[in-house]
């Protein structure tokens, strides 16, 4: 589950129930896999195909979020005598799920998992995707190891990947992580994490590299209430998320290189964007020294500051049109990842994204120095626009459930006026978006002047139910 959603209970507000069933119905989020898709992954998860090479005596963990049961990563990290290596072990899927069968093609027709506070539309059966696939504590999985190798700085300087049979030891939670290391209990691999992960990202800082460590709404379902609360990533979840990037650089490093592949891209920030993102700093006051770079002006805001909170979310627009391509013979014209600033793949959550699946077999084959197989390169040019749809989807659906959320806890205070900072604004049309630290709300503000990053106090006209539209409006004084 991800972090957006924190549950503590199984069922739906009665009053949530038909919006949440129309979102869904618009959406076309899957139902119950079909039977035989659900016989194929029984026999799967008994019979799976399990590799040669055995790595259990490695003391692989996992880090994840509270409650997550379907774990796609482990990590092992050690010093070296010049750095440090990172062992990585990524569910193995490709030994559950034979190329064309049913599991195959529900998978294509899914594309990726779907979460809300109250169910998982995965992308495999339960039985694989939180159990035979899933790398739970003290059971042996098949896996793709990789080994990669960081000089002293934290650079990369060797990436190999090979399937291995594994046993994680220990199941860690991003909270339960992060209070060991404040507490100075964390343990090497932790102490380890923190070391790496602040190395990469100081990295990732210095070629131009952009992580947005923006509060997000959060959806906190309880026994008896759904509410609505901002979270900010704890710094364990940062450096946890370097590891995965790292193999993510690692593996298109790998493609890019073999000729064959399927990358993540964003194209670089259109012409001007970067001028209009320093005229709306001016315009908010926050100074932009011209010899500041993005990458550090980014990191040097404050979103507890409503004016900063403003300039956040106006950077969010600077990179857009995130996709994937792949490639045989000829190297894409544009390969990089503008946010990360380096070419970039997904290949670490294969239970959870169909693609991952596909890179991990190319990166497989090229390490070992063999042809990739048929299955990956007669189909892989699908997945780029099967990719894109799931990806689309998935936001919707997220966007759509707190929008609903958002429209439960405020109905019931209809003509109360709250105070909050004016995050975007339309001039043309009288509009811009209003966010309230409590409840946690980002929802359309309807008013005459609104000027960016100003507080403001609005009354609330309308929540809907059924559509999740919550609106604003900054009253004239009578």
């Amino acid at each position: 589950m991800p972090s957006r959603y924190v549950s503590l209970q199984t069922s739906e507000p009665p009053a949530l129930r038909e919006g949440l069933r129309r979102l869904r119905a618009t959406l076309g989020v899957p139902a119950q896999f079909p039977p035989d898709v659900l016989a194929e992954a029984a026999h799967a998860a008994a019979n799976p195909v399990l590799p040669t090479t055995d790595r259990t005596d490695i003391e692989f963990v996992t880090l994840d979020p509270e409650g997550s049961t379907d774990l796609d990563q482990a990590f092992h990290l050690a010093r070296t005598g010049t750095g440090f290596r990172l062992l990585y072990a990524i569910a193995d899927v490709a030994a559950f799920v034979s190329p064309g069968g049913h599991l195959d093609t529900e998978a294509h027709s899914r594309g990726e998992t779907l979460y809300s506070p109250t169910r998982k539309t995965p992308l495999h059966p339960s039985v694989l995707s939180e159990g035979a696939a899933s790398l739970l504590p003290d059971q042996l999985r098949p896996a793709l190891v990789w080994e990669l190798e960081f000089d002293a700085d934290g650079q990369t300087t060797s990436t190999r990947v090979a399937r291995g049979l594994v046993r994680s030891r220990a199941k860690l939670s991003y909270v339960g992580a992060q209070a060991a290391l404040d507490a100075g209990t964390g343990g090497e691999q932790l102490e380890l994490l923190r070391t790496l992960g602040t190395l990469r990202l100081d990295l990732e800082a210095a070629r131009g590299g952009v992580s947005l460590s923006v509060p997000e709404q959060e959806v906190v379902a309880t026994k008896d209430r759904w509410a609505l609360q901002f979270r900010a990533p704890l710094p364990v979840e940062d450096w946890n998320a370097q590891l995965s990037l790292a193999t993510g650089m690692g593996a298109a490093s790998l493609m890019l290189a073999g000729g064959v592949g399927i990358l993540r891209t964003l194209p670089p920030a259109r012409d001007g964007s970067l001028a209009k993102l320093r005229r709306t700093a001016a315009a908010l006051g926050i100074r932009w020294p011209p010899s500041q770079g993005y990458p550090a002006f980014v990191r040097s805001l404050d979103a507890s500051v409503p004016a900063q909170a403003a300039m956040l979310n106006a950077c969010t627009t600077l990179f857009r049109g995130a996709g994937y391509q792949a490639f045989r013979g000829t190297i894409p014209s544009q390969p990089l990842h503008a946010a990360i600033a380096a070419p970039y793949a997904h290949t670490t959550a294969p239970l959870r994204r169909l693609v991952d699946r596909y890179c991990g077999e190319i990166c497989v084959a090229i390490s070992a120095g063999v042809e990739v197989p048929d299955w990956v390169t007669s189909t892989m040019a699908e997945l780029p626009p099967a990719m894109d749809d799931a990806d689309r989807r998935s936001k919707k659906y997220e966007r759509g459930i707190v929008d609903l959320v958002e429209a439960l806890v405020l109905a019931p205070r209809l003509g109360q006026s709250f105070s909050g900072t004016v995050l975007e604004v339309d001039p043309e049309d009288d509009l811009g978006v209003l966010q309230l630290p409590d409840p946690a709300v980002e929802a359309k503000v309807k008013g005459a002047d609104l000027v960016l990053g100003e507080q403001v106090s609005a009354t609330l006209v309308s929540a809907d139910l059924l559509s999740g539209k919550v609106e604003f409006r900054i009253l004239d004084p009578a």
